[in-house]
Parts: structure tokens; sequence; C-alpha cells
């Protein structure tokens, strides 16, 4: 399994935990805040916090830290030199 890694969107710092089958568990400002899962190419769902079903409605946010996923693990020891979001 993957070990966890940290992300950067603008000024806010993300650790990004994988859990297996493109399932990631996301954590803001030393909290837990979100679990998001890959859907297909472009798209990425997440998880409502108490139920743990999908939530199918498009969030920016979490399609921004699943393109920052997957550039992440297309290549992560080049990841920082590469990226650079606002």
């Amino acid at each position: 399994m993957q070990q966890p890694f940290d992300l950067t969107i603008g000024p806010v710092n993300y650790a990004i935990f994988p859990e297996g089958n493109h399932t990631y568990v996301v954590f803001k400002d030393g909290k837990e805040y979100l679990q998001i899962q890959k859907d297909d190419a472009a798209q990425w769902i997440k998880f409502d916090k108490e139920t743990g079903i999908p939530l199918f409605e498009l969030d920016e946010e979490v399609n921004q830290l699943g393109k920052l996923i997957d550039t992440y693990q297309e290549d992560p020891d080049n990841y920082e030199d590469e990226m650079d979001l606002e």
C-alpha cells in the first residue's frame, strides 16, 4: 500500500492517506476533512462524513485534489518540482 503524502493548494496543506481502490482520506489543518474516490479520468467523488454514502455532486476542490493525487502518483519524486497550483 502507498504511504501517506502531502499536497498543497495555494496556502492550504493537505495530508493524503491512501486506503486502496482509488480511495483516499484527506486531512486539512490536522483534522480529518473528507474521503474521496476516483470515479473516472476527470471526476472524483466525496463521501458523506456521517453515512459514508458517495455524494455525486460536482466539487471543484475534490477534483483539484484528485488531479494532484494523480500527478503525485505518476512521479512522486518529481511532484514538487512540477506542481505550482494556486
